[in-house]
């Protein structure tokens, strides 16, 4: 008992997903895709975590 009213739930969320079409702002997207080919602008937001470790540093092996 009560599934006919879980289906109608579902039927009308489907209903409403079906016909939901959000705003894109395309002219912000392609801004957005196109300024991050520069090399120079790449920032590590992770950088301060690691200061006293190089790239170029291996561990000591024993």
């Amino acid at each position: 008992m009560g599934r006919g009213r879980q289906k109608a739930k579902h039927t009308k969320l489907a209903r409403e997903l079906k016909s939901f079409s959000p705003s894109v702002d395309y002219a912000a997207l392609e801004k957005e895709l196109t300024d991050n080919n520069d090399e120079n602008s790449y920032v590590d937001r992770w950088g301060d975590l690691y200061e006293g470790e190089d790239e170029d540093d291996e561990p000591a092996r024993v």
